[in-house]
């Protein structure tokens, strides 16, 4: 049966001035991640880039009060729901460790392409894999069929410890391996705000059954995560988390892949 047309790809939600969260609503829970739009005085910032399956740029321009501002877009990790439209901007950001994935990525679009264990993982949280990941198509013509993830090379890698400034704030990269090995986060010391992509949300299930997670490296992150003075966690999945929650995420999975909240 032929999916119906969601020519509006997009959505886009004003979480507060000067910070928008978009995302693809016709897409399975699994590639149903978060893109954070962030105003600077001097330039951008685009924290993830969503799946690639329609074009993210223009929406985004649309979005912002001067479109001909320099925009950095920033992958947390080298996915497909994360990295699939970082290729429609100039400036690109990633963790050396994820480049060649970004480079290179694996297509996240129909079931067959969900690793099984990571399958296994999103059933058991009430999120059974489908056939094909999405419940609407962006175009007519759009077939998903023919659709590959298309490719990019960053244009700086960014290790822990560097700045992406935006004139009146600027975010620390840190490096929170686990989930991929150039998973990073960026922090904001200041505000107490940290953009942490795929390395923790809200609610279950967290991914480090897929081939590109390590669960040594993952407690590692979640040990230093709770040691993290955060006022708010902007994560690449479901909802926004305050501090107490994060760090009950954090302890949750430390507890559960060691046996005990510390480790």
């Amino acid at each position: 049966m032929a999916l119906p047309v969601r020519e509006e790809w997009f959505d886009a939600e004003e979480v507060k001035p000067g910070l928008h969260v978009i995302t693809e609503p016709d897409t399975h829970a699994l590639i149903l991640s978060n893109a954070w739009l962030v105003r600077g005085r001097d330039r951008d910032l685009l924290v993830d880039t969503g799946n690639g399956i329609a074009a993210l740029r223009p929406f985004v321009d649309g979005l912002r009060s001067d479109p001909t501002k320099p925009l950095i877009a920033v992958a947390t990790h080298e996915h497909q729901d994360h990295a699939g439209g970082l290729w429609e901007f100039d400036d690109r950001i990633a963790h050396p460790s994820d480049a060649a994935g970004i480079e290179h990525p694996s297509p996240l679009i129909r079931g067959t392409d969900v690793w099984p264990a990571v399958a296994d993982a999103m059933a058991s949280a009430g999120f059974p894999v489908t056939d094909l990941l999405l419940t609407a198509v962006p175009s007519p013509g759009w077939n998903a069929d023919t659709f590959l993830p298309r490719g990019t090379i960053p244009t700086r890698l960014v290790n822990e410890g560097d700045r992406i400034d935006l004139g009146d704030r600027a975010f620390e990269v840190l490096s929170l391996p686990g989930h991929t090995p150039g998973s990073i986060g960026l922090w904001d010391a200041e505000d107490g705000t940290l953009f942490c992509g795929d390395v923790v949300y809200a609610e279950d299930p967290l991914i480090d059954q897929a081939p590109t997670s390590d669960v040594a490296d993952y407690v590692a992150t979640m040990r230093r995560l709770q040691q993290l003075q955060v006022r708010i966690a902007h994560a690449g999945h479901d909802r926004s988390m305050d501090s107490p929650t994060m760090v009950q995420r954090c302890t949750e999975y430390i507890e559960h892949r060691t046996g005990s909240p510390s480790g």
